[in-house]
């Protein structure tokens, strides 16, 4: 009889030791499915983040954005990208140098007829401190930049997307006045790519 009950214990000893075990290697296997699911789901992200980083670059590389972002103290005009012309330059403070100072010919409005100055209360280059040149950046290059408050005048990313949302004087680029190209995207698409971009991490382009 007591070899019968020790036959048993060891029995149940053993059955409760092969569900401890399968438990353990199926919870072993369910949580290398979830982290392998989790890797996945984080680089799928990182693509769409990418691919709508690349659409965002653009918009920022069309005319009416990198016109007043250009590499050297001058602004550029026109869908060429060309020089402005009567030898304007940024200044100290963005707002032109001396006697020609940004508002002498930019009023607060659009001027009507095709080609003559745009205008905006807030028209002027980014200032000396904060460039922020878009002309001849690589997408990898444009956005490691503007999302670095180094060098985005301090923005966090969603303070660059309220910018790019809200801000008076980027809105321009959607309403730039007669005989100029708009933007790829409008300006809600922008956004909404700007927003995909930011939930996957800001990632950049490779």
């Amino acid at each position: 009889m007591r070899w019968h009950r020790y036959n048993r214990r060891v029995s149940l000893g053993a059955t409760r030791y092969n569900f401890l075990c399968a438990s353990a290697i199926l919870t072993s296997a369910l949580l290398a499915v979830l982290a392998c699911a989790s890797l996945t789901s984080a680089q799928s992200d990182a693509s769409a983040s990418r691919a709508a980083f690349l659409q965002v670059y653009r918009v920022l590389t069309s005319p009416r954005c990198q016109n007043c972002h250009p590499s050297g103290d001058a602004p550029l005009q026109g869908d060429d990208s060309h020089l402005h012309i009567q030898n304007v330059k940024r200044g100290a403070d963005g707002h032109g140098a001396t006697a020609m100072r940004c508002d002498t010919c930019h009023q607060t409005v659009n001027l009507p007829g095709g080609h003559m100055p745009p205008g905006n209360p807030k028209w002027a280059l980014p200032s000396p401190e904060h460039k922020m040149v878009f002309v001849g950046r690589s997408p990898a290059q444009l956005c490691e930049q503007i999302k670095d408050p180094k060098q985005n005048g301090g923005r966090s990313l969603e303070k660059l997307l309220d910018h790019v949302a809200n801000d008076d004087l980027v809105g321009w680029g959607w309403n730039p006045g007669d005989g100029r190209t708009l933007p790829p995207l409008s300006r809600q698409e922008t956004v909404a790519q700007m927003k995909i971009w930011m939930a996957g991490g800001a990632a950049c382009p490779q």
